[in-house]
């Protein structure tokens, strides 16, 4: 059982690199399994220049914000492709299938928020590796 949620500050410093290789690498600041916090998972994201995969496309059940700290690029959400830079926010409500592509010529950084406890309740799923699973 987790204990109840207390003020809490971090650093980025202090958080280690955890990545899908050639995707993206993340650092996640908030998650209940790892700092005293609830309600949210909170981190940092980097896309490397010209990443994203085929199948990178995906979806899980919480609602999730995109805040672009720094690159350009584009999300893929259900309806098509919106252009992306420095400063633009992007919201995904639960269930949106989405992908992040860096197509510009620097690193793509996000902050990115869950509305779930911890980072270990996210099911992330592939509706690209499902079907070509079938």
């Amino acid at each position: 059982m987790r204990s109840e949620p207390r003020p809490y500050i971090g650093n980025l410093g202090d958080v280690p690199v955890e990545a899908w290789e050639g995707i993206v690498t993340w650092q996640t600041l908030l998650s209940a399994d790892r700092t005293p916090t609830a309600g949210l998972t909170v981190g940092v994201a980097e896309v490397p220049v010209g990443g994203t995969i085929d199948g990178a496309h995906h979806h899980h059940a919480h609602h999730e914000v995109y805040f672009f700290l720094s690159g350009s690029g584009r999300v893929h959400v259900d309806d098509g492709w919106h252009e992306v830079t420095a400063g633009s926010v992007v919201f995904l409500p639960g269930g949106t299938t989405h992908c992040v592509e860096n197509h510009g010529s620097a690193p793509m950084r996000l902050l990115y928020v869950l509305t779930a406890d911890s980072f270990d309740e996210v099911d992330y799923v592939f509706p690209h590796k499902e079907s070509a699973d079938s």
